[in-house]
């Protein structure tokens, strides 16, 4: 663990205080709403949307390492699906819980700690993988967990027959303010028409709200919840991400594709990181488990200082 990481983390865990002390003192609204809920729909519905879109109107198609790509997305999906079904069955009945947790569980911080850590250790060759596996990584996972999660809606639905489900499912997660802006975002890139600079200039400027926004989202979120009855919960599914993750993601990757040195490391780094801040975004749109992710959130922040250096200590042992 480099000490330009450890500052990452402490900031990230300091910018959730001041979130969290911020709604203490009353100072985003007494009486006026709920202040997590409208940051959370601020995020879901402005910052988000504007982020995805311009990421996948500036994505090289011709440039991505396919066969990288694929080492890190076979075994990241396989994990996604076998831990939605693992808590799919465990629910008590239809609903959007086994999908949001499901968040926490498989989407890292890939821009806070991701990009230091990256940069610190592999320099700017692993960055420039790193990025690559950023802009694919929030398109593909967070689309297929928004149809897991609308189709977990869609059955938990009493009335609704068979093709409804189906027909409500495909409706709600394609216009959705995760998946619409990628779509879009893919298809203006193909088209090649490009972004005009005032447009560009916009919309990287409401992405870059983005992270400071869910980090203050988090610490309103412990404020309201708070983490009594949710932290069992929360270190199963931080004990996921951390470790059961980046184990099979670093399996398939050296074994499977053959992959080693860089190429391997920044795989298995990017499958390590600690929960991202869209695990509480989800809770917030789908109204579930807000507590949890914001507690898995931060304890697999504050985990991540043990479990980084092991995982570069054994990546270290694997020949080159």
């Amino acid at each position: 663990m480099t000490l330009a990481v450890a500052w990452k983390l402490l900031a990230i865990v300091f910018t959730a205080a001041l979130g969290w002390i911020a709604s203490r003192q009353g100072w985003l609204g007494r009486g006026a709403g709920d202040p997590s809920r409208t940051l959370g729909n601020t995020a879901f519905y402005l910052f988000v949307p504007a982020l995805l879109f311009r990421t996948m109107v500036r994505l090289d198609l011709s440039a991505l390492p396919w066969r990288t790509l694929a080492a890190y997305f076979v075994p990241a999906m396989a994990v996604l699906i076998a831990f939605y079904l693992w808590q799919a069955r465990r629910a008590a009945g239809p609903g959007p819980a086994a999908a949001t947790r499901t968040v926490a569980a498989v989407y890292g911080n890939t821009v806070q700690v991701g990009i230091p850590l990256v940069t610190a250790i592999w320099g700017e060759p692993g960055l420039a993988l790193h990025i690559t596996l950023v802009s694919v990584h929030g398109v593909l996972l967070l689309t297929l967990l928004t149809v897991l999660v609308e189709a977990d809606l869609a059955r938990a639905d009493p009335a609704a027959s068979r093709f409804s489900a189906v027909r409500s499912t495909v409706r709600n997660a394609i216009v959705h303010p995760v998946v619409l802006p990628a779509l879009a975002g893919m298809a203006w890139n193909l088209s090649g028409i490009g972004l005009h600079p005032v447009a560009d200039e916009a919309l990287a400027a409401l992405g870059s709200a983005v992270v400071p926004v869910c980090l203050v989202l988090i610490g309103v979120s412990l404020d309201s919840h708070g983490l009594r009855g949710h932290l069992r919960g929360a270190l199963a599914v931080g004990a996921y991400k951390l470790l059961l993750m980046p184990a099979v993601v670093l399996v398939v990757a050296h074994w499977g594709f053959g992959l080693s040195g860089m190429p391997l490391g920044v795989l298995v780094m990017m499958a390590a990181l600690p929960a991202g801040s869209n695990a509480l975004i989800f809770a917030q749109r789908y109204e579930t488990l807000q507590a949890e992710a914001s507690a898995v959130i931060v304890l697999s922040t504050l985990a991540f200082v043990l479990t980084a250096g092991f995982w570069l200590t054994l990546l270290a042992l694997l020949p080159a």
